[in-house]
């Protein structure tokens, strides 16, 4: 069975404007919405904005198989240095935030006789963003979709690709040798310090002495070319 990769992502059928004309969300910023974390996934799809305000490091995965990236919101499993009065205080959000309760699932398609995977948008009803009153639409009243939701949709594709192409890239990295651990020391004031560990990140004086063509080819082949 194979992923879909082109064509319009839907709805998910089992939540439409008929049924959930009045669902709104709420865009606000806050521990309430669980924005209290120190670090969110980052996707390479994002990476050229995310960079502009937010150090992003890598972790292995759960299995251990392969890496995990991540922006840095703070220094402790709680703290969102971003997060001021209801605000967030950068001038990118990144996809995993701005994506709100919704999720991508996927459902099969036969196309040309070959079952694929359809991506489609769910969403999760029980996530503290929906039903807030004063929340944005995700239908207009006359039936389809608000604009809020075509925005969701651009953040999940985002997603989605940034998944897609993270496996090929991170293991071409960890191939050429550019991952390498990384300790920050932390120095909050006179009398208190702190140390941040457990991550990785690209090593930039390797990574200057790799021949242009070489570092072509290999984000090439990842299906990414921005610059780190």
């Amino acid at each position: 069975m194979d992923e879909g990769q082109e064509g319009e992502w839907r709805v998910t059928s089992c939540w439409t404007n008929e049924a959930h004309r009045d669902l709104r969300v709420a865009l606000g910023h806050g521990p309430q919405f669980g924005d209290a974390v120190g670090a969110v996934p980052a996707f390479p799809t994002e990476f050229a904005e995310l960079l502009r305000d937010y150090p992003i490091l890598l972790k292995r995965n759960a299995d251990d198989s392969g890496w995990e990236a991540f922006a840095l919101l703070g220094f402790d499993r709680d703290e969102n240095l971003l997060l001021q009065d209801g605000c967030w205080e950068a001038a990118y959000l990144p996809g995993y935030v701005a994506k709100g309760p919704f999720l991508i699932g996927f459902q099969p398609r036969v196309e040309h006789g070959r079952e694929i995977l359809e991506p489609v948008v769910h969403v999760d009803l029980d996530h503290p963003r929906v039903g807030a009153p004063d929340g944005v639409p995700v239908f207009l009243p006359q039936g389809g979709q608000s604009p809020y939701l075509e925005y969701v949709i651009r953040v999940l594709r985002g997603i989605h690709d940034g998944v897609q192409a993270a496996w090929r890239m991170y293991a071409e990295f960890d191939r050429l040798g550019l991952i390498q651990p990384v300790e920050l020391e932390l120095q909050f004031d006179a009398t208190t310090s702190g140390r941040l560990t457990g991550f990785h990140a690209i090593d930039r004086a390797r990574l200057a002495t790799l021949p242009t063509q070489r570092w072509r080819r290999c984000t090439a082949a990842a299906g990414w070319r921005a610059p780190i």
